[in-house]
């Protein structure tokens, strides 16, 4: 499978990018050992207007500095000091868009991930949250600025979602965000039971 170009990164709008990335495949190869899992559910953050976004007001820091960069970087960060979540920087350079990866499929390498998690066998809470899908993928914030064209963590082209096949809602956890919590910024894929058990499924 080919790995998702550069110009897809780079689209302006982070709501379609948000959309277009259920159903790829994210893949992450860590000390020779590959896992993938098919990418089921997305929230989209839209940067200098968007209360939910850590740029918001373009507020750049140690930490969101990585989300200025141009499109195509692994944005990582630690949440409540426990869980590291994902986040893909989109758009061009200086506009800090990104999109958090959710929940995910598994699909290769289960062995690997259930051995990384330390659970003994197969079931939805390997990957079906923000946090344990970074856990069973070995993503931490040594990963943040990683290109994802690169050889560690990419993404591979699959078959796209269809259209009536995409819900949307509002994201998880942004209660903070005032009247941009409410947008319908979250996307998942209609039925799968792989996506996260967050509000409005």
């Amino acid at each position: 499978m080919q790995k998702l170009k550069p110009s897809f990164y780079r689209q302006p709008d982070v709501l379609q990018v948000a959309k277009s990335l259920l159903g790829q495949h994210l893949v992450t190869i860590v000390n020779g050992q590959r896992t993938a899992g098919m990418i089921v559910e997305t929230e989209a953050y839209a940067g200098a207007t968007d209360r939910a976004s850590h740029a918001y007001g373009n507020r750049r820091t140690k930490r969101t500095g990585v989300m200025f960069d141009e499109g195509g970087v692994a944005y990582v960060y630690l949440c409540y000091g426990i869980h590291y979540l994902f986040n893909v920087v989109t758009n061009v350079q200086d506009i800090p868009h990104a999109v958090l990866v959710r929940a995910l499929q598994p699909i290769e390498g289960i062995d690997i991930m259930l051995a990384r998690t330390r659970k003994p066998a197969l079931q939805y809470s390997l990957t079906n949250g923000p946090g344990s899908l970074c856990k069973a993928m070995h993503i931490t914030t040594a990963d943040t600025g990683l290109s994802l064209t690169g050889d560690k963590i990419f993404i591979e082209k699959a078959t796209p979602i269809k259209a009536q096949d995409i819900m949307a809602g509002t994201r998880v956890g942004v209660a903070y965000a005032q009247e941009d919590a409410r947008l319908p910024y979250r996307f998942w894929i209609k039925g799968n039971p792989w996506v996260s058990k967050g509000k409005g499924l």
